[in-house]
């Protein structure tokens, strides 16, 4: 049976704009796909989840399990079974006076020489406190870490993290899973702040890797396969970051011209199809329309929606 396309997209919304720019309209695949489908499952995260709508949806469309914060998703990704795990990201930290500001992961640029050289220097710390570091083929910017210290752990995103002003009470780990992490965390700011690869990466403009975030924890208790059609989008992503409302539609056009498109033509094909809009507080999933009431139903929708500052994403 062929499997049925469900693409999901991130950082669907823009983020809140300026007066000077207008709202930007609907992509016409976008408008196209809406007005074909119905509203069905929408997910809803407060200010304080640990996790994304993007992540608990897509979670949710590979069947894999696990409160906000504890969705194995290192296990997952990896096919680990019957081990905690999680992923490492190397990472850069701006310390302020009162707060820490995360770096967002895709502005590091960091190479596989750079990350091979810091996982090496990382590696001992780390194993004397159960947890082995492994570098994996073409991922960069994360370490599978493997331990005990990851069976009960719950994370917070990288993107839910980045770009907020972290407070100490934040860092406050005492009495928790996380208190051995934040001690390495602190002996690895030591340990990076002296290593060479700091000093080249200064050289070079780029920001020094000084720690490191956990995300993905967890164990899978059997094999658990991907579901065959699932697709994250995720390139508007760094505009929405940036709050560049410009660059945020120049990605979506992008998006909408093959994605939307794409899925727009299987939909047209006969061939069951979901879409998942995805924003900072919520996920949005619409799909095939059961009967002539709903698809006129979502017809309304797509006509009372004329931009993507409609969405409550």
């Amino acid at each position: 049976m062929p499997a049925k396309p469900h693409l999901l997209i991130a950082a669907a919304v823009p983020a809140a704009q300026e007066a000077s720019h207008p709202p930007q309209p609907l992509p016409p695949n976008l408008r196209a796909l809406l007005a074909s489908l119905a509203l069905d499952r929408r997910i809803e995260c407060d200010e304080d989840s640990p996790a994304t709508p993007l992540e608990l949806a897509l979670a949710e469309a590979h069947g894999l399990r696990g409160a906000p914060g504890r969705i194995p998703w290192a296990a997952f990704l990896t096919g680990t079974v019957g081990r905690p795990c999680a992923w490492v990201r190397p990472c850069h930290w701006q310390v302020g006076a009162d707060h820490i500001l995360l770096a967002p992961a895709d502005q590091l640029a960091l190479d596989e020489e750079t990350s091979r050289e810091l996982m090496l220097a990382m590696a001992p710390y780390f194993l004397e406190d159960g947890i082995t570091l492994e570098y994996r083929e073409g991922l960069p910017a994360a370490w599978l870490a493997l331990g005990e210290p990851f069976r009960d752990l719950e994370t917070v995103s990288m993107e839910r993290a980045a770009g907020r002003r972290l407070t100490p009470s934040f860092f406050n780990t005492a009495g928790t899973a996380a208190a051995l992490l934040r001690r390495l965390q602190n002996e690895m700011q030591m340990l990076l702040y002296t290593h060479p690869a700091t000093e080249a990466r200064q050289r070079e403009g780029l920001a020094p890797i000084n720690s490191f975030w956990v995300i993905g924890a967890g164990e899978l208790s059997q094999p658990l396969l991907p579901t065959p059609g699932v697709l994250a989008d995720l390139r508007l992503q760094a505009p929405q970051l940036l709050a560049d409302p410009a660059a945020h539609a120049r990605a979506w056009r992008e998006v909408d011209a093959d994605c939307c498109a794409a899925l727009l033509h299987d939909l047209r094909a006969g061939r069951e199809v979901r879409l998942t809009l995805c924003g900072e507080r919520a996920a949005q999933t619409w799909g095939p329309a059961r009967s002539s009431a709903l698809r006129r139903a979502a017809n309304r929708i797509g006509l009372q929606r004329p931009s993507l500052a409609g969405f409550k994403l």
